[in-house]
């Protein structure tokens, strides 16, 4: 957005104030910048200001139709953004408090935050996308942002107007392009998903272009896409949610994770960042379907950080958690990825009828520092041993068939035993059919892992007894229930 902020800042106005004369005082810039036509319905409201604003607890922000004078959209600050993010609920009790709420991706009761500061700019997140070919007015009220030094006295009248774009971009193209600064058919990801079709009748492409795109991104049956970015690093989605601020409900899909994709299948996400910025359970991306993929993405997330089901091939993914890094059903073949973890990297849930994960030239990197949510002060906190995977019991419920195979992988930062805690056998639960396996696990230099002190359950592959197995499972179409996924 530096073009749109820089432009602004050249058409400030200012006011009069202060005893006894002028005193100039800069307006805030504004995007979209006031009396803007052709701006996309799904825009974020932006204020920029000299000094970083404080959030307020009080006041509105209403969104007005220019025309008629309906209102349109109303932000209270009075209703907090949603539970405390830090804090999960353990005594049972149910919260009663009114939360901020909105609806993704065509699921209601998304707690999100109306206003959210970066710096010196506020951005404003309305409910839902504004109507194509309008005039709006904006009113945002004095005790929604504050500044330092008191001269941000809300705005007011005809101080903000601009208007959308006559109609949407034609339907049935393969190519949509979002872009953070208003020069794409969307603003957001979730213009560009909530507008494509379920099944396109040719592969889609939404492109990406670089910026920073802070949204809770959440779709659900879509199939044959696309969502590629104009550069790994150039292009950031994230927010912050987890399992406290956004908590499970009955029948109600999982709205935990910053960027979610579920019962969606011929899906693919190529070169960008997704964050999430809170802690906990909170995952950076949830993907569930059959046959997606993952090509040269960076996940950043914490517990969960990323949670699949369904068939999934990952390639040149970079990832990193803060334990149970990767949550999953299976079957899921990642190749060349790079995975970091503050504790156990895996819980992997497979069933009999389908395979778990398997690692083909992957590298492991344990990081040694105190779980995020157990850090004092001073930084200290909690460790915990850094495993490739654990089974522990699971209230009762445990993974007879958890399978993970190890294909020429290197690793850092690893415990010796390298596996575990695995819940021993039980009138409930046989080691028996667990799958443990590693062929060729060396360190960052290339030595071999000293197997003889890996957990008992671990097998070690060894050719030419085992050279089957080991195609076998260098194969993503075996792992993959037959796919053989091909990048686009």
């Amino acid at each position: 957005m530096t073009r749109w902020v820089t432009a602004a800042m050249t058409m400030l106005l200012f006011v009069l104030g202060g005893p006894g004369g002028a005193s100039a005082q800069p307006m805030p810039a504004q995007f979209p910048v006031s009396g803007a036509q052709r701006v996309n319905p799904d825009t974020q409201l932006v204020i920029e200001f000299a000094s970083p604003p404080m959030i307020g607890s009080m006041g509105q922000v209403r969104v007005f139709d220019a025309d008629t004078g309906a209102l349109v959209d109303a932000l209270d600050l009075s209703i907090p953004a949603g539970p405390d993010p830090a804090r999960i609920r353990r005594d049972g009790g149910r919260d009663t408090t009114v939360y901020q709420r909105k609806t993704i991706g065509g699921v209601p009761g998304f707690h999100f935050h109306p206003v959210i500061v970066r710096g010196n700019r506020a951005t404003i997140h309305l409910h839902q996308p504004l109507a194509y070919g309008r005039r709006y007015r904006v009113e945002v009220d004095p005790g929604v942002l504050t500044v330092p030094d008191g001269s941000f006295d809300g705005i007011k009248g005809s101080g903000w107007t601009f208007a959308t774009r006559a109609a949407p971009p034609p339907a049935g193209r393969t190519r949509y392009v979002v872009a953070s600064d208003g020069r794409g058919d969307f603003n957001t990801v979730q213009g560009a998903l909530d507008f494509v079709p379920a099944v396109p009748r040719r592969p889609v492409t939404i492109f990406i272009r670089n910026g920073n795109y802070e949204e809770i991104v959440f779709a659900r049956r879509k199939s044959n896409l696309i969502l590629r970015g104009e550069s790994r690093d150039g292009v950031v989605v994230g927010y912050g949610n987890n399992s406290a601020f956004n908590p499970p409900e009955a029948g109600v899909p999982n709205r935990r994770p910053a960027f979610s994709i579920a019962d969606s299948t011929d899906i693919q996400l190529s070169t960008f960042t997704i964050n999430n910025y809170y802690i906990g359970q909170a995952e950076a991306l949830l993907i569930t379907g059959a046959r997606n993929i993952l090509d040269r993405m960076t996940l950043n997330g914490s517990g969960d950080a990323l949670q699949l089901r369904g068939p999934t091939y990952l390639t040149g993914l970079k990832l990193t958690g803060h334990g149970d890094t990767i949550l999953s059903v299976g079957p899921a073949f990642f190749d060349q990825c790079e995975i970091r973890s503050i504790g156990p990297f895996n819980w992997v849930r497979n069933p009999a009828t389908n395979h778990g994960h398997v690692f083909r030239q992957c590298t492991f990197i344990g990081i040694d520092e105190p779980l995020p949510w157990t850090r004092r002060p001073d930084g200290s906190g909690q460790k915990v041993r850094q495993v490739i995977a654990r089974l522990p019991d699971n209230k009762g419920i445990n993974y007879p068939h958890a399978e993970i195979v190890l294909i020429n992988t290197r690793m850092d930062g690893i415990a010796p035993e390298g596996w575990g805690p695995v819940q021993e056998d039980g009138a409930t639960f046989s080691r028996a059919n667990v799958r443990f396996w590693e062929f060729g696990s060396t360190d960052l230099e290339g030595r071999p892992i000293d197997m003889s002190k890996r957990h008992e359950i671990v097998r070690e592959l060894k050719l030419p007894q085992d050279a089957k197995s080991i195609a076998d499972y260098s194969n993503p179409a075996f792992v993959l229930g037959g796919w053989s996924p091909k990048v686009r």
